[in-house]
């Protein structure tokens, strides 16, 4: 009796198991049956569409629409990123206040928020202010479209390569896009005839030949996670010396981590005399005068060796968890944040053994260590471009070395910087990977001070005074910075790093969203 007893229990045991391990890898119920055809258009770009042959996934990707929804950190709240004064929905209590220094001569400068939803990804973007909306053209490239809208596949395929250098504002009239229609939806990772996954993005396209990966011969898994990858990456814009003029480029030839990127963009920036091409450059930073590079989202990057990554868990398995509507089993296609469900559902189809109240304080016992150390390594770069900046300008004694010291210290505050916001610009506040986002702030802040010490020994440490002390009281936050208050030449004077920048010619206003004002007066 006792032998059969132990081999049920063996048995039971097995089956216990596998029936938990569907429940973190359950991803062969929405496998799409190879004859299955949706009777839609091939290449559908329209969200609408979609509506008749889904209407259940239609309506979990509608509530993509809430804006109102706040985790502690994060988000759908349109709330400007370094506003720690203001309430929401302006400001909020966890700002970067330094932001707006951080980018001083870069479109960043003028306005950065927090993300909504999916459904909105075009509007918030013909509304944001680091489009130029005072003249014809935009001034950033057609490439900013890319992760905006399906109608990149078209726009690609009419123009070419010569697409990505056109001028963004050639395509933000109602009459180019549906803001509602062609926001991020169903076209950007599903073939509309049979909805099987696959890519409408070039530089993954690139990145995948380059590495010498066949989609079809990716495991489902895999692609349920690269699909993300599309967007949710660091990327930059391809110098003209190099191939097609602001062709968007994954940096992930040497690795996916911030050291594998910062020795990448050693290249691939214009090309010297002898035909070698030099560091990239995204812009030359007003105070310091570093050649500087913004990072924008890396999630994927960050995710892929964090907790979850290395255990093979993808990003839809936590952002877009399954439920069940009428019976049946579906991913909601609600893309959001797992805390927001105050059951936790999403983290507990795994971690059933713990409540949601014992994994949701997990979650913010990470965000609030990092964002902590963010700040920190957040105010070291700015002392660091604040070191440089004076070191410039230094007319007194200087070391015999200030060249060669000058140099290393304008590589340490664009290291330093390029670490920082590997963490700030990704949306998890280091929950994706909490070892990699505490060990790149440390390193981030090391490099930071570094600048500050090459910067003191190559002025003989006659910038030291001006540098001891709170750097807030220093060099202060920079609360307001727009393209129209750029052209107020009074406005600029009311802080030391503003009064660097140029002011810009009057001008009216030309764009409100996606209406041309000339037009309709």
């Amino acid at each position: 009796m006792n032998k059969q007893f132990r081999s049920m229990t063996l048995a039971v045991s097995a089956l216990l198991a596998a029936a938990l391990l569907c429940g973190c890898n359950d991803v062969t119920t929405e496998l799409t049956p190879p004859s299955y055809k949706t009777g839609l258009k091939e290449g559908e770009l329209k969200m609408s569409a979609y509506k008749g042959p889904f209407p259940d996934h239609y309506a979990s990707y509608m509530k993509n629409n809430e804006s109102e929804v706040m985790t502690e950190y994060k988000g759908s709240v349109e709330f400007a990123k370094h506003d720690n004064v203001n309430p929401l929905p302006k400001g909020y209590k966890h700002a970067q206040p330094y932001l707006k220094n951080l980018w001083l001569g870069y479109p960043f400068m003028y306005e950065y928020n927090e993300a909504r939803g999916h459904t909105y990804a075009v509007k918030d973007f013909v509304n944001i202010d680091r489009i130029n909306r005072y003249a014809e053209k935009g001034v950033l490239p057609a490439t900013c479209w890319n992760c905006k809208t399906p109608k990149m596949m078209e726009w690609v395929g009419q123009y070419g390569d010569k697409f990505w250098s056109m001028d963004v504002n050639a395509f933000r009239g109602k009459d180019k896009i549906h803001a509602d229609d062609h926001t991020i939806g169903c076209a950007n990772c599903h073939d509309s005839q049979t909805m099987e996954l696959r890519l409408y993005s070039e530089p993954l396209k690139d990145w995948l030949a380059r590495s010498g990966k066949d989609w079809s011969k990716l495991s489902r898994n895999e692609k349920r996670s690269l699909v993300c990858a599309q967007c949710h990456v660091e990327y930059y814009f391809t110098h003209k010396d190099n191939g097609p003029a602001a062709k968007p480029v994954f940096p992930w030839d040497k690795g996916m981590n911030p050291e594998d990127m910062y020795q990448y963009y050693k290249g691939h920036g214009a090309k010297a005399a002898d035909g070698k091409p030099g560091q990239f450059v995204d812009w030359v930073h007003a105070a310091s005068k570093v050649p500087m590079i913004k990072m924008q989202h890396p999630e994927y990057e960050t995710w892929i060796d964090g907790p979850h990554g290395a255990a093979g868990v993808s990003c839809a398995d936590c952002h877009m968890q399954y439920q069940r509507v009428d019976g049946k089993k579906m991913s909601s296609h609600w893309m959001t944040s797992p805390l927001k469900d105050k059951e936790m559902r999403a983290c507990r189809t795994c971690h059933s053994d713990k409540s949601p109240e014992f994994l949701r304080e997990r979650v913010l016992y990470t965000q609030k260590k990092t964002f902590d150390q963010l700040l920190k390594a957040q105010d070291a770069s700015v002392r660091a471009h604040e070191a440089v900046r004076l070191a410039n300008a230094w007319e007194g004694e200087r070391s015999p070395e200030y060249d060669r010291l000058m140099a290393e210290a304008r590589d340490m505050v664009r290291k330093g910087q390029l670490f920082w916001d590997y963490v700030s610009a990704e949306n998890s506040v280091g929950f994706h990977n909490p070892a990699k986002a505490l060990d790149t702030l440390m390193s981030s802040a090391e490099f930071s001070q570094k600048a500050v010490d090459l910067a003191e020994q190559a002025t003989n440490y006659g910038i030291a005074p001006a540098l001891a002390g709170d750097i807030k009281q220093i060099v202060p936050p920079i609360l307001e910075m727009s393209r129209k208050l750029q052209q107020d030449a009074d406005f600029l004077q009311k802080n030391p790093w503003t009064r660097l920048l140029p002011v810009l010619p009057k001008a009216d206003q030309v764009w409100e969203g996606q209406e041309h004002l000339t037009s309709a007066r």
